[in-house]
């Protein structure tokens, strides 16, 4: 009898200690999946931010480069594309990112067109306005640059965590998912021609 109380009292504690290892485990990957969407929102914040800028700057130029107005639609229809697609984070995969990554880069494309545009017109490149938002944009492109790094190593941190053992017996068991990582543009690997 003394046995089957001690095998018993054995296995209890066996559960209990499992029980309480994964509750601990459960608890740390809801935290790192938390700071995954907080970092995923950060980074929409400042996309977003960069949007808002842009019709501004977009005026700017217009005033004063009325011919360009094929560049200043591509900006114009390239933030509406950029701007219409949002994503929740608990709707994060491979496939939503690279189509939110897509629109980006095609804004971020034609914000280089108009740049390249001003060069040719000094009272643009002189004006006030113009340069404060010149400036407010290349500090945004730094802020974006800045949350997106955060939110891959977030993720890189998160999604670690579910393929360790023993986490990755019960991860997928209460619903925690890989999250995507950024990846490069195309081309990003190629050098850009610079000439003079």
């Amino acid at each position: 009898m003394r046995k089957l109380i001690t095998r018993l009292m054995v296995c209890l504690a066996a559960l209990l200690g499992a029980g309480t290892l994964s509750s601990c485990n459960y608890n740390s990957l809801v935290e790192q999946q938390q700071t995954v969407d907080q970092s995923w929102a950060q980074v929409e914040n400042q996309y977003q931010r960069r949007a808002d800028l842009i019709p501004n700057l977009v005026n700017t130029v217009k005033g004063y480069a009325t011919h360009e107005s094929a560049t200043l639609e591509k900006v114009t229809l390239a933030r509406a594309k950029a701007t219409s697609i949002t994503i929740e984070a608990d709707d994060l995969n491979e496939e939503t990112l690279a189509k939110y990554q897509e629109a980006q880069s095609e804004l971020s494309s034609a914000l280089k067109s108009l740049l390249a545009v001003t060069e040719a017109y000094p009272d643009l490149k002189a004006n006030e306005n113009f340069m404060n938002l010149q400036t407010q944009l290349e500090g945004t492109e730094n802020r974006i640059a800045t949350e997106r790094m955060r939110y891959t190593e977030a993720v890189k941190e998160y999604n670690t965590a579910i393929k360790k053992f023993p986490t990755m017996i019960y991860a997928s068991w209460f619903g925690f998912k890989p999250k995507p990582q950024f990846k490069a543009d195309a081309g990003a690997s190629k050098a850009p021609e610079v000439q003079f």
